[in-house]
């Protein structure tokens, strides 16, 4: 309390010049109280200028005065808030918006919230199988300290300790004790993410769209978990098959075609969706291509009109279309796809999963497409 007296009694010397200099300047002229100035003029018939000449020096001391006190208020702000920013930056923090400036150790997950990493996370949780793959991929093992009961590749990920799926078992998660959590949107819950926050655990959401995005996700996570070399070189072996693929399909004709994600009810893919993405770069058109969410789902009647020259139904361990349901799409006989019987299966690990081994899934649909182009061009 005293120093905040004594700092207001040292200004207010220079609030009284101010005003005792606006009081003898009225109208754009001086007052007639110039002449009993305490300290008289020198050069008789020059009183003015040298009245101004005084009100610039004060005015310019004033200046100086002000912004050393500013500076010197500034310095003390950052030395008493230096310590518990220190303090702050060890561990692992999550959602702080003071971090947004420490790049590139803050990284902004895919519902728009920052995680700021202050060293590298050697616990790893993964929800999604696509996630487990990466950081395979990325060279991780050791690391990795959960998945979920659909993680089967590589085989290492088979041995790992399994904390659910959709509905994840919160104290297996924190009996393992993890500095980084990585999960797919589609399957975070508001309530969930909610008591992840409360319980402190550093949660990642990723919800790629495309297939840049995939490689996206790939080199960041490389740069989360200090594999930077290795997510870059993934990502650049992806992007020259991508880009060779889509020079040799250039041109081609886009045939139309309907990936039955789930038949009862029937749901597809639609833009938004990485799976779309990947139909067009196969030198495809999407029958769902106007639909205005990333999973529709469709009517007979919808598909009839837009009569798909091809229907690719995913098959595999834990998802897929069974064999009889795809045998009962051949009643619809005025289909072009049933026709012409052009009903194919792709593996749905490698077509569903937003993975390293997505280009696979990529392959897959050229096959059927554009089966020539492969013979033409090596891709691997």
């Amino acid at each position: 309390m005293k120093k905040r007296v004594q700092s207001s009694r040292s200004l207010r010397p220079w609030g009284f010049f101010i005003l005792r200099m606006k009081s003898n300047w009225i109208g754009g002229h001086f007052s007639q109280g110039l002449s009993a100035h305490p300290h008289p003029c020198p050069f008789p018939g020059r009183e003015r200028d040298y009245f101004q000449l005084k009100v610039r020096l004060l005015t310019a001391f004033a200046i100086v005065i002000l912004v050393t006190l500013a500076n010197w208020s500034f310095a003390q702000v950052q030395s008493s808030g230096s310590e518990p920013m220190k303090r702050r930056q060890q561990g692992i923090l999550t959602g702080m918006p003071f971090m947004a400036n420490l790049a590139p150790r803050t990284f902004v997950d895919d519902l728009g919230r920052k995680l700021y990493l202050a060293k590298f996370p050697k616990r790893i949780i993964s929800l999604a199988p696509s996630i487990t793959e990466i950081l395979f991929a990325l060279g991780l093992n050791e690391e990795i300290v959960g998945v979920t009961e659909f993680c089967d590749f590589p085989p290492q990920a088979i041995e790992k300790p399994k904390v659910g799926y959709s509905q994840p078992n919160l104290e297996s998660i924190v009996a393992l004790q993890p500095d980084l959590l990585l999960v797919p949107k589609s399957f975070m819950r508001v309530d969930l993410l909610q008591k992840l926050e409360q319980l402190k655990i550093p949660t990642f959401v990723l919800e790629p769209h495309t297939v840049e995005d995939i490689m996206a996700h790939i080199q960041m996570l490389g740069r989360m978990v200090g594999r930077s070399q290795e997510g870059n070189e993934e990502t650049a072996a992806l992007r020259k098959q991508v880009s060779s693929l889509s020079q040799e399909l250039e041109g081609l004709p886009r045939p139309t075609m309907l990936y039955v994600l789930n038949s009862e009810p029937l749901i597809t893919v639609g833009p938004g969706s990485f799976i779309h993405h990947l139909i067009e770069l196969a030198g495809g058109r999407n029958a769902a291509e106007e639909a205005r969410t990333s999973y529709p789902r469709l009517t007979m009647e919808e598909v009839l009109r837009q009569n798909p020259e091809y229907l690719v139904f995913p098959v595999g361990r834990f998802e897929g279309i069974p064999q009889s349901e795809q045998e009962s799409w051949k009643r619809w006989d005025t289909l072009n796809a049933v026709k012409h019987n052009r009903l194919f299966q792709v593996q749905s690990d490698l077509l569903n999963r937003p993975g390293p081994r997505i280009i696979e899934g990529l392959k897959q649909l050229v096959n059927i497409l554009h089966p020539e182009v492969l013979q033409q061009v090596p891709v691997n």
